[in-house]
């Protein structure tokens, strides 16, 4: 696959991408291997920025990592406007990979983790679709794709529980909205829900015999990897994907089969 699509090179920007054991590095990485300039973008500017300096110099593509908070509106669009400063091609892939996990039981939720949960999850969704959906109508090319989870379709997980599940079943009600009103000019639209992948965002939840137990209880043997996930990312991002939106692609090693 290369970024040289039918209206030439085009940038992928990737929300969530400064933590080098996350799926949005892992999709940041894979999007430069595959040739694309990158865009990280991440509420920890250093963090986006030190990610960028060694995804370019492992795969000598153009990175740069540019600090914003998803959920506020204002700061999304001044990181659109630093994406234009930095010289990069059109935009032509969103990975909305930044997201956060919430294990508090339902009676304990109060409206700070409910408003935490739901803005970083789905609004910040929400807003970064919104920001760059013209850049992409504008060059005559675009594919996004959202982030979403297991816990959507089956109501919570190992390690999330209301909060998570409603935000991200909410993504996949945006991302067919979106899906559906944009097809007519070409801009494909998708969600992926993973299920149970070795990454950071457990902060330490569980001891060894545990994940011993989430990696047996998986059809195929294991956990997923965040490089498993960003190769989706990155295909539902390729020219090879034109005939492909409004779907939910479940990546799960075969624990949930819809």
């Amino acid at each position: 696959m290369s970024y040289q699509t039918g209206t030439g090179p085009r940038t992928a920007v990737v929300t969530g991408a400064a933590s080098p054991r996350g799926i949005g590095f892992a999709v940041a990485s894979r999007f430069a291997a595959e040739g694309w300039p990158v865009a990280l973008l991440d509420i920890d500017a250093a963090g986006a920025e030190a990610a960028a300096d060694k995804i370019a110099g492992e795969f000598g593509t153009r990175v740069v990592g540019i600090g914003v908070d998803v959920t506020d509106e204002d700061s999304v669009a001044r990181a659109v406007e630093a994406l234009a400063a930095a010289g990069l091609p059109p935009v032509g892939a969103l990975a909305n990979i930044a997201g956060v996990a919430s294990p508090v039981p339902f009676l304990e939720v109060d409206m700070r983790e409910w408003r935490r949960v739901v803005d970083i999850n789905l609004t910040g969704t929400f807003l970064t679709c919104r920001a760059l959906l013209p850049q992409m109508l504008e060059h005559g090319y675009g594919r996004i794709v959202n982030m979403s989870s297991v816990s959507a379709q089956q109501g919570g997980g190992v390690f999330s529980k209301t909060p998570y599940s409603a935000a991200k079943a909410g993504v996949l009600g945006l991302t067919r909205s979106l899906a559906r009103e944009f097809a007519p000019q070409g801009i494909t639209v998708n969600a992926v829900s993973p299920g149970v992948v070795d990454t950071d965002i457990r902060a330490g939840a569980t001891d060894e015999a545990n994940e011993a137990a989430l990696a047996a209880a998986v059809p195929l043997g294991r956990q997923g990897t965040p490089a498993d996930i960003a190769a989706l990312v990155v295909f539902l991002s390729s020219e090879d994907a034109s005939y492909i939106t409004g779907t939910t692609q479940n990546i799960n090693g075969g624990s949930y089969i819809a």
